[in-house]
């Protein structure tokens, strides 16, 4: 199956997460035709790093962090976790996995079982999984509810609805803890939240993240609330992923069209700025049946018959800067001249 290369992929260090040719699908009734969510991506996660995963609504980012947790199971490709395959392995293994692997979805307020109070929410997973005797899963979930902000002699007594949706995720993040994770894919975070309460649940990331040793894999759709939180960015379009990047390069230097594009979607805080965006057309492709070639090539400025034929694979156009584009903005032979609007 054609994929986008493994050239990103790293040897060296601690890798805690690798993903190899993951591929899930989802069928479309009974028409025999499938949605085509996630296209034979790779990448890896080093301990202790935070892995951006950014793209527009649909392009597959949720449904890798599910196939990762193997909540959905993928139709194809590798999962390791810790050096043990997730794709092949038993409920029951999967299950006890999944204690040093957890997840914090987009809706807060969903997430948490509304006909229970917040501290029993929290303390479940110890519950379970019988950690500790009664009294030190008491200690540890009022030491984790504090930590997070959250008032445990509130959370005793409340349940999620009395709570406001950035505090639900506070308490998410919490219950997310509780089993001392090595790994948590928070699934757009703060993509429901005020914008001043983004900034927080950040701040409280980085901390937590400090201070537990914890690796992120952190889902999002806007480039701007990624860009302080992760080390390593990686661009997904349509199931497949065109650009990999440390954070900062990724800002300054973006190399392929679609993350050019996404990056001028940032909004500029001044009034009288010239915006310079770079022109695009048309919605995304149907999944169902993606383009041939660089799925991006029906909306892209820069597009020739190469690309419109020949799949581009993931190469090394600077030091840790991967992209799959047969034209980049740059490290190219010769880089396309892109077509621009001035607002």
């Amino acid at each position: 199956m054609a994929g986008t290369g493994k050239a990103h992929l790293r040897q060296e260090g601690d890798v805690l997460l690798r993903v190899e040719d993951l591929q899930v699908e989802f069928p479309v009734g009974r028409t025999g035709l499938k949605v085509n969510a996630v296209s034979g991506i790779s990448f890896d996660v080093l301990r202790g790093e935070t892995l951006g995963l950014v793209g527009e609504s649909g392009c597959g980012k949720s449904t890798t962090g599910r196939a990762i947790m193997q909540l959905r199971r993928p139709e194809g490709g590798s999962v390791s976790f810790e050096g043990n395959e997730l794709t092949t392995m038993s409920l029951a293994d999967m299950r006890e996995a999944r204690t040093r692997m957890q997840m914090i979805f987009q809706d807060p307020i969903s997430s948490l079982n509304p006909r229970r109070k917040v501290r029993d929410i929290v303390m479940e997973p110890l519950t379970i999984w019988k950690r500790g005797s009664s009294q030190e899963r008491a200690d540890k979930v009022d030491a984790l509810l504090s930590e997070v902000g959250i008032d445990p002699a509130r959370a005793a007594e409340s349940q999620p609805h009395q709570f406001s949706g950035g505090q639900c995720q506070r308490i998410s993040i919490a219950r997310s803890l509780v089993l001392d994770p090595t790994l948590i894919i928070c699934d757009e975070p703060v993509s429901a939240l005020d914008v001043s309460v983004q900034a927080q649940v950040l701040n409280l990331l980085e901390d937590l993240k400090a201070k537990h040793g914890l690796t992120l894999i952190f889902i999002a759709h806007d480039l701007a609330v990624v860009k302080n939180i992760s080390d390593r960015i990686a661009v997904m379009y349509l199931g497949k992923i065109c650009e990999v990047a440390p954070s900062d390069t990724l800002y300054v230097e973006p190399a392929h069209h679609y993350t050019k594009v996404l990056l001028d979607s940032i909004p500029v805080p001044d009034p009288d700025a010239a915006l310079h965006k770079v022109a695009i057309e048309g919605e995304p492709p149907s999944p169902v049946l993606p383009p041939p070639g660089c799925r991006f090539n029906p909306r892209c400025a820069g597009a020739d018959d190469r690309c419109r034929t020949e799949e581009p694979q993931l190469r090394e156009i600077n030091p840790g800067h991967f992209v799959a584009c047969h034209h980049p903005l740059i490290g190219g032979d010769a880089p396309v001249t892109v077509r621009t609007t001035v607002l």
